[in-house]
């Protein structure tokens, strides 16, 4: 199942760094440093170097989807 985040990321390799992510979501390099930093989005530090894991950034993309909203409605019986 393909949906817009695979296409926001569609012909990246496997690991991607900082500032690709921040041309994907839009952001400066700066935002995302601080991301890393906080723990906000997935990444590894090797050396002096992030690298953010493609796949796993799209599942941490997905979880903050805001969907539809569900109909939370209760009966009255």
């Amino acid at each position: 199942m393909s949906d817009a985040v695979d296409a926001l990321f569609a012909g990246d390799p496997d690991s991607i760094g900082p500032s690709e992510v921040a041309a994907r979501l839009g952001v400066t390099s700066r935002t995302v440093y601080s991301w890393l930093r906080d723990g906000l989005i997935p990444a590894y530090k090797v050396g002096s170097s992030w690298v953010v894991i493609t796949e796993e950034l799209k599942d941490v993309i997905r979880a903050g989807r805001n969907g539809a909203p569900t109909d939370q409605t209760a009966t009255s019986e």
